[in-house]
């Protein structure tokens, strides 16, 4: 999986594009994976504001409906239109032509509790081996 650098990500498994004072943001490959093929997107709607860790839309997929939750706060000032055709294209380029929403953001600090590339890699990493533990546990109960 790929984690550009020059990102932000977030917990929640989003990443944030900033420049100036505006910011772009998708859902990372790890998300995408996770998900799998992404059938309806149901996005905010341009003007609307939304606040950091707080929920701003959904994702329903071949798998599972998915909340997203805002990785800054800020106004949302375009909707990546494509998706309303092919929402597909958040799964196959998450990263590039997939981004979900453009936002004029309201709290620039924000930004400093969002994680590097290298930090998220580590998170990922570590989360997969929680997961691989509790399923450790799982299989004790059954011997």
């Amino acid at each position: 999986m790929e984690f550009p650098d020059g990102l932000k990500y977030s917990e929640e498994h989003l990443w944030v594009n900033k420049k100036d004072n505006t910011a772009l943001l998708g859902i990372t490959s790890f998300a995408a994976k996770e998900l799998g093929e992404v059938v309806f997107v149901d996005l905010p709607q341009v003007g609307d504001l939304i606040d950091q860790n707080e929920s701003f839309g959904t994702l329903e997929s071949s798998k599972t409906i998915s909340e997203l939750f805002a990785p800054l706060s800020g106004k949302v000032i375009e909707l990546n239109s494509d998706l309303e055709d092919d929402p597909s294209i958040i799964s196959e380029y998450p990263y590039d032509d997939g981004w979900l929403v453009k936002i004029e953001l309201t709290d620039n600090d924000e930004l400093e509790s969002l994680l590097s590339s290298d930090t998220y890699q580590a998170f990922i990493e570590e989360d997969d081996e929680l997961e691989e533990d509790d399923d450790d546990d799982d299989d004790d109960d059954y011997e």
